[in-house]
């Protein structure tokens, strides 16, 4: 079995596996305590965090482990938004964040707060001059990733703070997917990570707060990490994680040339195997291990099961993926295809031979899907006579209504026009993704008596 998800987690690094058995002999006590016991894990907790903040580029009074990367968000949004108060409760987000940030950005709004979503270019990435407009007077925190957790695309981290900073407004950069490969770019004032990205254990977050950052911790106030996290230390996860994290920064940058060469090995080919297949992300500025792309006409789901029989472990953003309705927000805010979307995200280690099956695996798979749904051939027909032609798409879900449009398109004369019926909100962009790959006219949308029409001209 091949498994190409290391960006929802990565196996336990062996040194984190060491160094897990033995704090556990070691660990166990309580480091607030003053006899033996208590000191010895002490210093294994404090020599924890030295190791942790030299990888983050902090002080080690500045950072403090969490229960998970998600409650390290929650935290840090909620912590510097309550520190800085009088200043005012608007948030500013990129639009692609991950859900910890969005949710803790919902939580705001609902309880009387304001939020911009900054929009992100078609590769997923935000610019600095977006950030700067999106800033107020009230303004009391801006939030970006420092990486893409499904695209892989890299943020542009130090000329957003840079802005926030002139502004005077603190960024918390949301850094869980980066931190194995590097340090993040300067000028952040808030930090988070999680351990299980990196090849720690689950149940190890990090946060870290800058001095002189207005930093508020919410809910009661406990004696035990700076009195921002409550609750007994995970002691030997903890000393796994930062092991770890110095375990894969050693090796970082070798593994990082390799990886990035198979990558790219996979966005150059996958579109030659695979006929109608959209590579989305950033082609230079990204993650050394991720690659995404989405194919027409395919099902999500039914992509993943097969690649699964295949023995390949992938991830995908299609809104036709684990029961979802709604494509993944960030392909939607990048306004590329979702559907039939896989995120391929190699461990380090990952052997080239796995790749290259990978390769030989795949244009059967989506063939095999494609077949099943009935799709069209790749390419569409010749002219034909028909003209305002509607498809009637209702009631069904994704990839459904592009594959009935193409099956009409050929019958269609250039400069036809085809109204698609769809209360799929997949449609919404997956149409217009069509339009684009086979070089058409997305005409817009039109309000329908159930869900919208959805008007495609023929151009060639």
């Amino acid at each position: 079995m091949s498994y190409f998800d290391a960006a929802s987690a990565v196996p336990l690094h062996p040194v984190a596996r060491q160094a897990l058995l033995a704090s556990l002999d070691e660990g166990w006590a309580d480091p607030a305590r003053l006899y033996r016991e208590g000191r010895r894990a002490r210093l294994l907790l404090d020599a924890a965090r030295e190791a942790a903040a030299e990888a983050v580029g902090c002080r080690a009074d500045e950072l403090v482990f969490t229960a998970s990367g998600t409650q390290a968000v929650h935290l840090g949004v909620a912590g510097a938004l309550a520190g800085r108060r009088r200043t005012g409760r608007h948030l500013v987000v990129s639009a692609v964040e991950h859900s910890s940030v969005l949710h803790s950005a919902q939580r705001l709004e609902d309880g009387g707060g304001t939020v911009t979503r900054v929009p992100v270019l078609r590769t997923g990435a935000v610019t600095a001059a977006a950030y700067g407009e999106a800033l107020r007077e009230d303004t009391a925190l801006a939030c970006l990733q420092s990486a893409n957790h499904e695209v892989g695309t890299v943020q542009p981290v130090a000329e957003v703070a840079g802005v926030c900073g002139a502004a005077g407004v603190p960024l918390l950069v949301d850094a869980a997917q980066s931190l194995a490969w590097g340090p993040v770019e300067d000028g952040w004032s808030v930090l988070t990570g999680s351990a299980h990205k990196w090849g720690g254990p689950s149940g190890v977050g990090l946060l870290a707060v800058r001095k002189g950052v207005r930093f508020a911790p919410p809910g009661p106030v406990d004696e035990r990490e700076s009195g921002r996290v409550a609750g007994f230390e995970n002691l030997p996860a903890i000393v796994a994680a930062a092991a770890s994290l110095r375990a894969v920064r050693a090796e970082a940058a070798g593994e990082a040339l390799r990886l990035r060469e198979l990558t790219e090995r996979i966005r150059a080919r996958v579109p030659v195997l695979v006929p109608d297949v959209e590579v989305v992300g950033d082609p230079e500025r990204r993650l050394p291990g991720v690659v995404t792309f989405s194919c027409l006409y395919v099902d999500g789901e039914s992509l993943l099961h097969e690649l699964d029989r295949a023995g390949f472990s992938v991830s995908s953003g299609s809104s036709c993926t684990s029961g979802t309705l709604t494509p993944s927000h960030v392909l939607k805010a990048m306004g590329v295809l979702s559907e039939g979307n896989v995120r391929v995200s190699l461990p380090p280690g990952t052997p080239e031979a796995e790749v290259e099956r990978f390769l030989e695996v795949l244009p059967g798979a989506v063939a095999g899907v494609r077949e099943k749904l009935g799709a069209p051939p790749s390419a569409a027909g010749g002219p034909g006579s028909g003209e305002g032609v509607v498809v009637d798409a209702l009631g069904k879900r994704c990839p459904v209504p592009v594959i009935e449009l193409a099956k009409v398109f050929g019958d269609v004369p250039v400069g036809g026009l085809v109204r698609v019926l769809s209360d799929d909100e997949a449609a919404r962009l997956d149409i217009p993704a069509w339009c684009e790959m086979r070089g058409q006219e997305y005409a817009g949308e039109e309000p329908a008596d159930q869900g919208a029409a959805y008007l495609v001209r023929r151009l060639s």
